[in-house]
């Protein structure tokens, strides 16, 4: 089927039929067909590329020459101006995400000049990255979030910097960085740069980029052990959150299946996004999950409202794919969640959806739930260590803090208002 077949409307026809990006459309069509968007997609995608047609005619330009100077052209001069488009943040964002799809395109079929990476710290960039896998065997995760912290620190130093202005760096530019990233970020954000600018200083050192180790220069963040409460929610929170998740819908139904894992087993968001088909041994009812932060693995048998809630998203919501991993995306192009923040966003959507307000979003509420209902039912910690997949019963100690049957033997009494 030509994608001509999918609209009715002649002004877009007439606007896409009459632009430089004509020719590509088939092309266009079949490849979005193939990796599964729907028809209604398509035509969206497709529909939207006009204005980005008609703007490129406007210019003169080929789809062969395009750059990603002329998509922030487009984005941020022309869109705002189209009397065709409404205005508002969700139609703007509709329509770059589509060109970008395109370019997608004409990029994977070599169809125009691969995007030219003109960023003065590129190189070092990608030799920092090359490390971090090849030295460190850092995560993919992990490296990813390396560079993007590092890039804020390269930014910062301004662009006329260069790589050969390395040794120059002092104590103070790094400290005046740091202090100035602190005031408007949290301790955990503080924590990620802390780290990103201390593995990139040893890099620079051992391949003589510097002269010294600059990376004792960073500064500490003091930190206290168990100083805070675990950060969770009550077992009727729980509860609330999983009875008001929509079962009758492909979003529903894998949701559902994510977050009865985590109130089960209390594992960690990274190692249900981990989870294989071939980890869950339907014969013998058991469930395997990998370890993650050098802990254990995690053996525990398949409960029945875990093997319902996962045989459902199985047989109605997951898409047909050679992906091994249980869960994916509900759009196309279908792919594993591989990032931490789409599983955060899809936790904080299914709380506030309960109307939980109170409670921090992400996979570790349901963790903290986990530990803090074991404790409550007499169960040892060394027993929930091996259950969330501690390798040091210390780091569960944190838990014995709502262990409140244990802590009123040596609570003081209040003491008496004195007369």
């Amino acid at each position: 089927m030509a994608w001509e077949e999918l609209f009715s409307s002649p002004l877009v026809l007439n606007r896409l039929g009459d632009g430089p990006l004509d020719s590509q459309l088939d092309g266009y069509y079949n490849w979005l067909n193939e990796l599964g968007f729907s028809r209604e997609s398509i035509r969206n995608h497709i529909s939207r590329l006009s204005h980005f047609s008609r703007y490129l005619k406007q210019l003169g330009i080929h789809y062969s020459n395009l750059n990603s100077e002329h998509i922030r052209g487009f984005l941020t001069d022309y869109l705002p101006r189209c009397r065709s488009r409404r205005p508002g943040k969700k139609q703007h964002c509709g329509v770059a995400s589509s060109v970008n799809r395109f370019m997608e395109y004409l990029h994977e079929y070599n169809l125009v000049e691969p995007p030219n990476n003109s960023e003065p710290y590129q190189s070092i960039l990608n030799e920092y990255t090359s490390w971090l896998q090849d030295y460190h065997n850092s995560a993919p995760g992990t490296v990813l979030l390396r560079r993007q912290y590092l890039i804020q620190f390269l930014n910062w130093l301004g662009a006329d910097w260069k790589q050969d202005r390395l040794p120059a760096l002092s104590p103070n530019q790094i400290q005046s960085f740091f202090l100035e990233y602190s005031l408007h970020h949290g301790p955990s954000g503080r924590r990620s740069l802390q780290a990103a600018l201390r593995t990139f200083f040893r890099f620079c050192f051992s391949q003589g980029y510097i002269e010294r180790d600059l990376s004792h220069t960073v500064p500490t963040l003091r930190t206290y052990k168990l100083d805070r409460l675990p950060r969770g929610i009550t077992d009727e929170e729980a509860q609330l959150i999983l009875s008001n998740i929509n079962r009758q819908t492909e979003t529903g139904r894998r949701d559902y299946a994510i977050i009865q894992i985590l109130y089960t087993y209390g594992i960690r968001g990274g190692q249900v996004r981990a989870l294989l088909l071939d980890n869950i041994d339907w014969n013998q009812s058991h469930i395997r999950f990998a370890p993650l932060k050098h802990g254990k693995e995690v053996l525990q048998p398949l409960t029945d409202d875990v093997g319902e809630s996962i045989l459902d998203y199985l047989q109605h919501s997951r898409p047909k794919t050679a992906y091994p991993h249980v869960f994916l995306t509900i759009q196309a192009p279908y792919h594993p969640l591989r990032y931490s923040t789409t599983l955060t966003e899809i936790i904080r959507r299914n709380i506030r959806g309960a109307g939980i307000t109170s409670a921090p979003a992400g996979s570790h509420v349901f963790r903290h739930c986990f530990a803090s209902r074991m404790l409550k039912q007499g169960h040892s910690l060394k027993s929930i260590a091996d259950m969330i997949g501690h390798r040091c019963i210390h780091t569960t100690f944190i838990y014995t803090k709502v262990d409140f049957q244990a802590l009123n033997p040596v609570a003081l009494e209040w003491p008496e208002e004195a007369t």
